[in-house]
């Protein structure tokens, strides 16, 4: 993978940039067991995380007649951002930032998180100055990211052929075949190397691979 073509880089966030895979199936265990549900290791969920959200809520045995997705929803995203704090960044995260901005790219966040929750928390981790832009939803029922990934392209006038999408999904790699730009995944995040290899992408074991 040659870095040198890309003049932009636009970075998922949660499982990429921010470590927070275990914070994520401790509390998805958290609600399964209040449900007399199996709690799931970190293995399993590596291999059963995906996007939508919905279907992977479904996946794990939730019950939406009983109650609904939004509740779920809602009542996870309450417990992850009282307990967002204890995350820290992915290894070499600062340094692989610091790296492509030294090299003159210009860097981006598109994630699935509410813009609200993300703009506090990439202000938290002292983040903000890397990003030209930092795009989540307006909500935090983690859907697509597409429509908003095709509007900053777009609306910043840049060429696809000069972006890379760097992300931790397969989702990564739908999002980044919609926008027309290239995609590097991460295998250290919220799904497992042998999933991600289906996607046909590169990809690196580390942030620390990408400089090194």
């Amino acid at each position: 993978m040659n870095l040198l073509k890309y003049n932009h880089i636009i970075w998922d966030w949660n499982g990429t940039l921010l470590d927070d895979v275990e914070l994520c199936v401790s509390i998805i265990n958290s609600l399964l067991v209040k449900r007399n549900l199996s709690p799931i290791s970190l293995d399993y969920y590596r291999e059963i995380f995906s996007f939508p959200i919905l279907q992977y809520y479904q996946k794990l045995g939730f019950d939406f007649s009983s109650e609904s997705f939004e509740m779920i929803g809602t009542e996870f995203i309450l417990k992850y951002e009282k307990r967002r704090a204890q995350c820290a960044l992915m290894a070499d995260a600062a340094k692989t930032l610091q790296h492509f901005a030294d090299r003159g790219l210009t860097q981006s966040i598109l994630s699935a998180s509410k813009q609200d929750y993300l703009l506090d928390a990439v202000s938290g981790y002292g983040l903000d100055a890397f990003f030209m832009e930092i795009n989540g939803l307006d909500n935090h029922y983690a859907s697509s990211k597409v429509d908003i990934g095709v509007d900053f392209v777009v609306r910043n006038n840049l060429d696809p052929a000069t972006i890379l999408l760097i992300g931790d999904t397969m989702h990564d790699a739908d999002v980044a075949k919609a926008l027309g730009v290239n995609c590097c995944l991460i295998a250290n995040g919220h799904q497992s190397y042998q999933r991600l290899v289906a996607c046909g992408a590169p990809i690196v074991a580390s942030l620390a691979e990408l400089y090194q």
